[in-house]
C-alpha cells in the first residue's frame, strides 16, 4: 500500500468517525431571524446573514399571477398584516393565491400588531415599517448583493392537504418552486422542505437532483404522523404502519435526505436511527440555550432557530466552526 492510499483511508476514516456538527453545522435563521426582525421580510433575512448563518429558512406562497412570495400563511395574517388603509386587519384576510403581486404589494408586514398575543412572543422584535412580503428572486438577490453567495436556502410550501382551496395544488406548486431555483441557479445549495410531503414527492419527479426535506411535527395542537386517518394525509400515501411504526424509516421511503421535526420529538435513540439510514437530522424550532446545547450533544447536523445570535454563542462555547 502506498504512503498516499493510506493517508487517504486514514482520512476518510477519521472524517467518518467525527461528529456531523463538527465537519459543518447548519446554522438555520428561521423566517430570517424572527426574534429579531420582522419575519420573511428582506429586513429580516439581511440580519440573520449580518449575525451571520449558514442557511435562510423561509416559508412559500403563490400569488395569483403566478409570483413565488416570502410568507409562512395561506392567507394574511392578522397579526403581521396591515392594509392599504395602514389598520390591521380584522379577522383573517384573503389567501395569497387570490391576490396578485401588485395587489399584495399594498399590505405592511413589517411590524406585528401591538394588541395580539403575537407580538408579546415576539417582544425582542424590532419593527420596519415599509416592509413588503418579498419575492423568491428578491431574496437571492439580497445575498448576492450583500456578498453571501455561498449561503444556502431551506424553503417551505405551505399547503395543507385538509384545506385544498387556499393554495396552489401540489404538482402546480412544486413546478413552480423547481423552476424558480433553476431559474436563479442556486440549485445545487437549496433544500425544499414541507410538512406536507406530495409536494416533495413532485418535486422529485421534476427534479431528482433536488435536496428535499420531511417536516414532522407530533404535539397536542398539531400532529401530522399518528393521525387516526391511516395513512396520514399529509405524507403523499405513504403508511406509517408499513414501515413499522418507524418515522424515520417514513422519511426515507419518500425519498427524503433530511428529517426535520419538531424539536421536543426527538430523542437519543431516533437520533441513531436516522443516522443508520443516512438521513440528515435537523430540528425546529430551537430557541432555548439550553435546548440547543442538548440536542448538539444528541448529534444533530443542524437547528432552525428564531435566534440565530443565540446560536451562534452555543456553537462558539462548544468550539463548533462558526459561519
Amino acid at each position: 500500500m502506498t504512503i498516499m492510499r493510506r493517508t487517504i483511508i486514514a482520512a476518510l476514516l477519521l472524517l467518518t468517525s467525527v461528529p456531523a456538527w463538527a465537519q459543518g453545522f447548519d446554522l438555520q435563521g428561521h423566517r430570517g431571524a424572527r426574534g429579531l426582525a420582522p419575519e420573511n421580510t428582506l429586513a429580516g433575512f439581511r440580519k440573520a446573514l449580518e449575525i451571520g448563518v449558514t442557511t435562510l429558512e423561509t416559508d412559500l406562497a403563490l400569488t395569483r399571477d403566478g409570483v413565488l412570495v416570502l410568507a409562512h400563511d395561506p392567507r394574511l395574517n392578522p397579526d403581521l398584516v396591515r392594509g392599504p388603509d395602514g389598520k390591521w386587519l380584522i379577522g383573517w384576510g384573503p389567501p395569497i393565491r387570490s391576490l396578485t403581486k401588485r395587489e399584495l404589494d399594498t399590505y405592511d408586514v413589517g411590524r406585528l400588531n401591538p394588541d395580539g398575543r403575537y407580538a408579546k412572543q415576539w417582544s425582542q422584535q424590532i419593527a420596519v415599517d415599509g416592509e413588503r412580503m418579498p419575492t423568491w428572486q428578491a431574496l437571492v438577490a439580497l445575498t448576492r448583493s450583500m456578498g453571501q453567495g455561498a449561503v444556502r436556502f431551506n424553503i417551505e410550501t405551505k399547503l395543507a392537504p385538509e384545506r385544498p382551496d387556499e393554495t396552489a395544488d401540489p404538482a402546480t406548486f412544486a413546478r413552480a418552486v423547481v423552476e424558480a431555483i433553476r431559474a436563479e441557479g442556486v440549485a445545487a445549495r437549496t433544500t425544499v422542505q414541507s410538512f406536507d410531503w406530495r409536494t416533495l414527492v413532485e418535486v422529485k419527479k421534476l427534479a431528482p437532483e433536488t435536496a428535499t426535506a420531511c417536516l414532522t411535527i407530533e404535539s397536542t395542537n398539531m400532529d401530522t404522523v399518528r393521525r387516526a386517518a391511516a395513512p396520514s394525509p399529509w405524507h403523499a400515501g405513504l403508511d406509517l404502519a408499513a414501515q413499522g411504526g418507524s418515522v424515520p424509516r417514513l422519511v426515507k421511503a419518500a425519498g427524503c435526505g433530511t428529517w426535520s421535526m419538531f424539536w421536543r420529538n426527538l430523542t437519543p435513540e431516533l437520533v441513531k436511527e436516522a443516522r443508520a439510514l443516512g438521513l440528515t437530522v435537523l430540528p425546529w424550532t430551537v430557541n432555548d440555550p439550553a435546548e440547543m446545547g442538548r440536542l448538539i450533544e444528541m448529534g444533530v447536523d443542524g437547528i432552525i432557530t428564531d435566534y440565530p445570535d443565540r446560536l451562534r454563542q452555543v456553537m462558539s462555547s462548544r468550539g463548533i466552526k462558526l459561519p
